[in-house]
């Protein structure tokens, strides 16, 4: 579904030139849940938003469905840190916020948008304001706005970072929920180690500024996932301790164009 060959994105300003990614290669699967990891700076946020062709790669290619990114799509919706919902419009109204931006019957969208507000343990909070929510109810308006398009790709930058644990790992489950039923391809970039493991189909370590592929680490555990005590939680924890460990490895990065899949 998503296929990044030979990407390398570089910064130019008035103090020089920053490399942040190089030799990217990696192919996401149809309905796959991939997601990225690395430090702070290594380029985790410019690769999402070259995939949503939101810039352009300096060097390589990226192609979504067989076509290539070019610029933003419909068919690809975008989750932030923050929700940046509407504050004058009401939580049903966010969501169909999409419908608008594209001139679609709204009509036609709005049983759409009270299903995944259900989905979501939302129902009955249609037509309150941004700011009578929590920020966790925030952020499920923002998924369920992200949702409304069906997108084939969700592309998601530390959508969780704000929150607090316990919430985080409830919209975690939560996703791994909407997932498992809409289907839809996800790169899930996160400084979360757990969230990766609960999460994610294989996790992408990248190495530091410039970001390389240094492993792909595949999280063969049957969902639904938890962080609790459950019939997998060795694997969970077998899976955290090898990302942790690539992580805090400090080897010299990998040569450009290595590791990918």
């Amino acid at each position: 579904m998503i296929r990044l060959s030979g990407v390398s994105r570089t910064f130019t300003g008035r103090s020089g030139s920053v490399e942040a990614l190089r030799g990217i290669d990696l192919h996401v699967g149809d309905g796959e849940f991939v997601a990225v990891v690395g430090r702070s700076g290594c380029g985790k946020s410019t690769l999402l938003r070259l995939v949503a062709g939101l810039m352009q790669p300096t060097k390589g290619e990226i192609t979504v469905a067989g076509e290539r990114v070019t610029k933003a799509r419909r068919d690809i919706a975008m989750l932030f840190q923050r929700p940046a919902l509407l504050p004058w419009r009401s939580v049903l109204d966010n969501v169909l916020l999409p419908t608008e931006i594209f001139g679609w019957p709204k009509s036609k969208h709005r049983q759409r948008a009270r299903q995944l507000l259900e989905m979501v343990g939302l129902d009955g909070f249609e037509e309150r304001l941004p700011h009578e929510l929590s920020g966790g109810m925030q952020q499920r308006v923002s998924l369920c706005r992200s949702l409304i398009s069906e997108p084939r790709v969700m592309l998601m930058d530390e959508p969780f970072s704000a929150l607090d644990a316990l919430t985080r790992e409830e919209l975690s489950v939560e996703l791994q929920r909407v997932h498992m039923e809409n289907s839809a391809t996800i790169v899930f970039v996160t400084h979360s180690i757990d969230e990766a493991v609960l999460l994610a189909d294989r996790v992408v370590v990248l190495s530091p500024r410039p970001g390389q592929i240094r492993q792909i680490v595949e999280i063969d555990i049957p969902r639904p996932r938890s962080l609790g005590r459950n019939a997998h939680a060795e694997e969970v924890a077998r899976c955290s301790a090898e990302l942790h460990e690539l992580l805090m490895e400090r080897e010299a990065p990998v040569p450009a164009g290595g590791g990918g899949h």
